[in-house]
């Protein structure tokens, strides 16, 4: 990626979290803010905003699970407010994380891959909120922004595969294949047609997931 030759400038919201953990111990050679509550709250645009200028590159992983899985509209306050705040600070490229959740993969029946080409069907409310996170960076990718949702497997910050559980085993991404993805959508020239959304799982044994991209990224 080119910007102006210089290492873009990063802001991860929720860096606090897992996968932002994960994020900023890999991303030691780029040039990385780390914005997370108490001080920078993404449910508050106008702050968001101004934290906003003079970077490059957006991760957004802020998300508020919910309990008994409850709807939580402050997800898609903070979803609005990245996109908006990224578009009015002049931001090139937002990374949103989604989630294999997105689409009912214990449901899938084969035999090829489940893609995120189909037409998702959420498989809790969870996943309806990531589909609607994924359905307004379509609406910004057509407002100049360069959007790339990314529905990540489990995560877990001990870097260990779940065990004898098969589904959590088919969406396992492992720590370096985590890093590995999101250094590849950082340097990616450019976002085709400004969208893209794909699966990030490991390449294990069962896998159903298909992790094809636009970007070159390949799972180990």
């Amino acid at each position: 990626m080119n910007l102006d030759k210089r290492s873009p400038r990063i802001a991860v919201t929720g860096g606090k979290g897992t996968i932002g953990t994960v994020l900023q111990k890999g991303l030691t050679d780029y040039n990385v803010v780390s914005l997370d509550r108490p001080e920078v709250d993404a449910r508050e645009y106008l702050l968001l905003k101004k934290h906003f200028v003079g970077i490059d590159i957006v991760i957004h992983l802020a998300f508020h699970s919910g309990k008994n899985n409850l709807y939580d509209s402050d997800n898609s306050l903070m979803a609005f407010n990245v996109y908006q705040a990224a578009l009015d600070a002049k931001v090139r490229r937002v990374i949103m994380a989604s989630s294999v959740h997105a689409d009912d993969f214990q449901m899938w029946k084969g035999p090829e891959k489940l893609t995120a080409k189909n037409i998702p069907v959420p498989d809790s409310v969870y996943g309806v909120s990531k589909v609607f996170m994924e359905s307004l960076g379509r609406y910004y990718a057509r407002q100049g922004l360069e959007v790339i949702c990314v529905r990540f497997g489990r995560v877990s910050s001990t870097n260990k595969a779940p065990g004898d559980d098969f589904w959590e085993n088919a969406v396992w991404l492992s720590n370096e294949d985590c890093i590995n993805m999101i250094k590849t959508c950082i340097d990616a020239e450019e976002v085709p047609d400004n969208f893209a959304v794909f699966y990030a799982v490991s390449n294990n044994k069962d896998r159903i997931h298909d992790t094809g991209n636009p970007f070159g990224w390949s799972p180990k």
